[in-house]
């Protein structure tokens, strides 16, 4: 479900993730604005990019867990990791975990602005120094954290090893080796917990800004990203 609000003043446009049952009728504007005002859950603190749902089925909390993704076409199973981490060291510790990627990475911009709920756009660059790549990455902080529609994609030009920061803040880690990535988040104080939940698994709101449109646009031409 999509809200878009016409103000003087640009306001955010919400997404409703996957529903599961009743109860997940959208509620007054009031109950949307108390709801979208809360970014803190305990020592969790969210970005301003995605809320949990109304009935807070999953409630946000910081750790990794080891995971596998498996290819629907071929059956392979690629080893990852799946990371939830407080808004105040996410950016760092995304950036730290770009290092065992090498020198030079290939990006992957990814946006929903101008789709539904369902789709995206991939805007690709190869061939990228990562030290370039990283000090580019800072001027667009905001964006890359507080904007629901957009995500990056960090690879290895040659082997299969990846880091995503996802729309919903998430940190997503394949390789066929987790360990050096694992040992940057247990440096960074994020704990292991292969039983933890996921924003993402449960009914959420994606928040974004007219604003971020025009800065993913900014950063899409700074890295030459087709």
């Amino acid at each position: 479900m999509r809200f878009i609000e016409e103000a003087p003043q640009p306001r955010p446009i919400l997404y409703q993730g996957p529903t599961s049952g009743p109860g997940s009728a959208v509620p007054d504007r009031a109950s949307i604005e108390r709801h979208l005002a809360r970014c803190r859950y305990g020592r969790f603190t969210l970005t301003g990019a995605i809320r949990p749902g109304w009935r807070l089925d999953i409630t946000p909390e910081e750790g990794y867990r080891f995971d596998a993704y498996s290819d629907p076409r071929t059956g392979t199973r690629l080893p990852a990791i799946v990371a939830s981490v407080s808004s105040e060291r996410l950016f760092d510790a995304f950036l730290s975990l770009l290092e065992p990627l090498g020198d030079v990475c290939d990006v992957v911009l990814e946006t929903s602005h101008s789709s539904d709920v369902s789709g995206h756009g991939d805007h690709v660059r190869e061939g990228m120094e990562r030290l370039v790549l990283e000090s580019t990455l800072w001027d667009f902080e905001e964006l890359l954290l507080d904007d629901g529609c957009t995500g990056i994609a960090v690879m290895h030009p040659e082997l299969p090893m990846e880091v995503q920061l996802d729309e919903h803040k998430l940190i997503v880690v394949y390789a066929p080796s987790r360990s050096p990535f694992a040992a940057i988040l247990d440096s960074v104080g994020v704990p292991r917990n292969d039983s933890i939940r996921f924003i993402s698994q449960g009914e959420h709101l994606h928040t974004s800004h007219s604003r971020f449109v025009r800065r993913f646009e900014e950063l899409q031409t700074l890295l030459g990203a087709e």
